[in-house]
């Protein structure tokens, strides 16, 4: 594991050789890395990368779980969807609930943007980070998406 120090605190990143298993929020200081995912992050805090590319792993999960985080995947960057629009992606507009817990169980967090997922209306509810941080990385999403569209 090493620590990418971000605007939202030190992430705790795991990695398998090239891949992210795992990013945890509030990690304690520690080791940083010349990682790939080490700079993405950095960068995309930076507000100059708006798409991963290194490898990740979703490990872990029911298959629920899975088809959220798949569906959270697609979600582009600086745009956001509600908990209810996945369940109903999902076949199960009664899920929205459900969807949070799978959102709250993400075990890459940033990389697949769980944060992108907010409650009917555009209301700020739930992140496994807190909504201190969610409402962070949604700005900052926010700010590069409307500079790069005007220029």
């Amino acid at each position: 594991m090493f620590v990418v120090d971000s605007p939202i605190g030190p992430l705790g990143v795991t990695v398998v050789g090239d891949t992210v298993v795992n990013v945890r929020f509030g990690a304690r200081p520690g080791p940083s890395a010349s990682h790939p995912a080490a700079a993405q992050l950095t960068s995309y805090f930076a507000g100059e990368l708006t798409d991963f590319t290194v490898p990740f792993e979703l490990r872990g999960g029911s298959e629920f779980e899975r088809a959220v985080w798949a569906e959270i995947a697609k979600i582009p960057y600086g745009e956001m969807t509600t908990y209810g629009a996945i369940a109903t992606a999902l076949g199960d507009p009664g899920a929205a609930r459900a969807v949070g817990t799978a959102c709250n169980h993400n075990p890459v967090p940033v990389i697949v943007p769980c944060h992108r997922v907010v409650g009917a209306g555009g209301k700020m509810v739930g992140f496994g980070g807190g909504l201190d941080r969610k409402r962070k990385l949604l700005e900052l999403e926010a700010r590069v998406a409307l500079a790069r569209a005007w220029g």
